[in-house]
């Protein structure tokens, strides 16, 4: 385990679902052994998950995939092996012993991104598989049901040791956000505020209103803003304009 929680990365802001992502790994991997080791990080789409999950593959040096919608499990293994330098069997039992095994010696942990595309493929089982076969901690990145999803297979459930949801963004995640994305314009807070409310605590949807504050406020002339400066422009909310005739 690595004792700081401090994140180093300059492109990364450090906020709460960041954090939170590696802390769930790091439990699954100093766990006492007579426990489950894998760990499943969740939450709506646009909270910043997958950076998160990119940060925490990175600080763990954990193999890390990404699923797609039209993965089957073949597709899923070769992914992994793909990721860990290894040409994959013809056979699925093939490529699921070559996985186990690496992770098993390399003592290295897994993360799987998108996992919902995986529970719709009714694929899950084979992560089992890689888990009752290495033992490794095993990080899952999926959306916000995927508790619900899982239930239907009830041996795989029981092998999860932690549900971490993850949190929406608040201002002081907004004010990082800001101090990494928004470098030539000093945004006040109660403009922050006002954006992070706006964009209902989506950290997408706030470095998109950060970004349009900074345009703006540079239009303007201005090298710092607030909310009298901003007046009654509208901010992104995900819906799409209403035509006007």
């Amino acid at each position: 385990m690595n004792d700081s929680n401090e994140i180093v990365n300059p492109t990364l802001a450090p906020i709460k679902n960041v954090a939170l992502c590696s802390l769930a790994l790091e439990q699954a991997i100093n766990r006492p052994s007579h426990l489950p080791g894998m760990v499943c990080f969740y939450g709506p789409s646009g909270w910043g998950k997958s950076t998160a999950a990119a940060y925490t593959a990175n600080k763990h040096n954990a193999y890390y995939v990404e699923c797609k919608s039209s993965w089957t499990k073949g597709a899923l293994l070769d992914a992994i092996l793909k990721e860990m330098g290894i040409v994959p069997g013809k056979m699925l039992y093939q490529k699921t012993e070559q996985a186990s095994e690496q992770l098993a010696k390399s003592c290295r942990p897994l993360i799987i991104d998108e996992l919902d595309h995986i529970v719709h493929k009714k694929a899950v089982e084979i992560i089992r598989d890689l888990y009752d076969g290495s033992n490794a901690p095993i990080l899952l990145i999926g959306e916000d049901d995927i508790e619900t999803k899982l239930l239907r297979w009830e041996r795989f459930h029981n092998r999860v040791l932690v549900w971490q949801p993850a949190q929406p963004a608040d201002l002081e995640d907004t004010r990082k956000l800001a101090k990494l994305y928004c470098k030539h314009v000093e945004i006040a807070d109660d403009l922050l505020t006002h954006a992070q409310q706006q964009s209902l605590g989506n950290t997408t949807r706030i470095c998109i209103n950060l970004y349009k504050v900074q345009q703006e406020a540079l239009n303007m002339g201005l090298s710092a803003i607030d909310r009298d400066a901003w007046g009654d422009r509208e901010f992104y909310t995900g819906n799409a304009p209403r035509r006007k005739v």
